[in-house]
């Protein structure tokens, strides 16, 4: 009766007319015969296979109706119900069988850049730079989200160290640390010439992952490296690359300084990532990523990192003292290319304050006559027996030098050379 019921399901009568069934009662193997009260106009031959109720005898399979058919479609939907009954009703390792899975097997190298990911993302932080900013309706002060970066846990006394130019002009800045829980964090000092700050966020010391720091004096090109940022606070990204050139030199981003013997990536660098870890093959620390270099009209760019060695002596002395104490000749200098124009090379000195190192030395300024006619002052031309052509060589020198060290400066005064001794100072703002 079952079956019945499922054939008046699939092929209802139009109106009134139903079809019955009829059985023999006897438990011979003769067939079933069915009786239908109405034709029916059907296109393709009907099988129907009987099941008797005692399941010993076997039933051929018998043709009723050979000139009755059925649509195609009607007969494509009665074996997808087929189908469907078949695999509903089946235990579930028999559906299971319909399922191809293979395990994932991931070569030895990309094993050790998942290790690597894993084992260095919690010392991966999300900064936020908040800035107050007034509602021009309302009047309100507000503190608004003007930037943010990634940075990296220096050691377990909270020490965060990230880019000067992701927390510049803050009023108040926030880090998340990788496990989502954010905390307030105040500057503990900052350089801006080499674009290097560091935070201090109160936190457990069990939250706080201190990244392994590495060397850079015997980086290569050719070597492959990867730089991990969290550039919104919700998940870390990896990058991979190769150091594709050493002893760069870029501009700082906030005075124009030079910073010099950069590492630069292939590897890609978002501006989110910038104060992100630049990390070796082993995961130990070789840069701070801090600047990208896109030519106009080209697909991808170059990335730049701070190198480690350098980002090393700039934290020790933020954290014990609060400031970077760099020495400085104390002038002001013409820019390059009005020198270039002069037909000399070096740096010309526009001032040279009398209460700075120059300025007590003898070094002369740039000055008019009383008829307001020009008189260059002295123009550097080495220091310490290095040559200087421009500002950036000026700087390199410098960078050298400790407070307190003589130099011997050899400037060209009018149509001769003299060589004057100046004892560097540090900046009148870190003294």
């Amino acid at each position: 009766m079952a079956t019945c019921s499922l054939i008046s399901t699939l092929f209802p009568s139009p109106s009134s007319s139903s079809f019955s069934l009829s059985r023999s009662s006897s438990n011979t193997t003769k067939p079933t015969t069915i009786h239908l009260s109405k034709s029916l106009h059907l296109q393709t031959p009907i099988l129907f296979l009987l099941r008797p109720p005692n399941p010993k005898p076997t039933l051929p399979i018998i043709p009723l109706f050979p000139k009755l058919t059925i649509p195609n479609s009607l007969l494509l939907l009665c074996t997808s119900l087929a189908l469907s009954f078949t695999l509903l009703l089946s235990p579930a390792d028999s559906a299971a069988a319909f399922v191809v899975t293979s395990p994932r097997k991931l070569q030895s190298d990309e094993l050790a850049t998942v290790r690597l990911f894993q084992e260095n993302t919690p010392s991966v932080v999300y900064i936020t730079n908040l800035a107050v900013k007034q509602d021009a309706f309302t009047l309100d002060v507000l503190e608004v989200p003007q930037g943010s970066g990634s940075g990296f846990v220096w050691d377990k006394e909270g020490h965060i160290v990230t880019n000067y130019h992701v927390i510049r002009g803050a009023s108040d800045l926030k880090v998340t640390l990788a496990d989502q829980s954010t905390y307030d964090a105040n500057v503990v000092g900052f350089d801006q010439d080499k674009d290097v700050a560091v935070l201090r966020v109160d936190a457990p010391k069990d939250k706080l992952r201190p990244i392994p720091i590495g060397v850079s004096a015997d980086l290569l090109v050719g070597q492959k490296v990867y730089a991990i940022g969290n550039p919104f606070g919700l998940d870390h990204t990896l990058t991979t690359g190769v150091i594709s050139g050493l002893r760069r030199e870029i501009s700082s981003a906030a005075t124009g300084r030079p910073i010099q013997d950069v590492i630069q990536t292939d590897a890609a660098i978002n501006p989110g990532n910038s104060g992100g870890p630049l990390l070796d093959s082993s995961g130990n620390l070789i840069g701070i990523n801090t600047a990208i270099y896109s030519p106009s009209g080209a697909s991808s760019g170059v990335g730049f990192s701070i190198p480690v060695d350098t980002v090393n002596g700039i934290v020790d002395q933020l954290v014990k003292f609060g400031k970077v104490t760099r020495p400085i000749l104390g002038i002001k200098f013409a820019p390059d290319q009005s020198v270039e124009q002069l037909g000399v090379s070096g740096v010309l000195v526009l001032d040279a304050p009398a209460n700075g190192p120059a300025g007590k030395a003898g070094l002369q300024s740039t000055k008019r006559d009383s008829y307001g006619r020009l008189i260059l002052g002295d123009i550097i031309t080495s220091v310490n027996d290095k040559k200087v052509t421009n500002g950036s060589d000026l700087y390199r020198i410098l960078d050298q030098c400790k407070v307190g060290d003589k130099v011997i400066v050899e400037v060209l005064r009018g149509d001769h050379k003299e060589k004057i001794p100046v004892i560097l100072e540090p900046k009148p703002d870190e003294s």
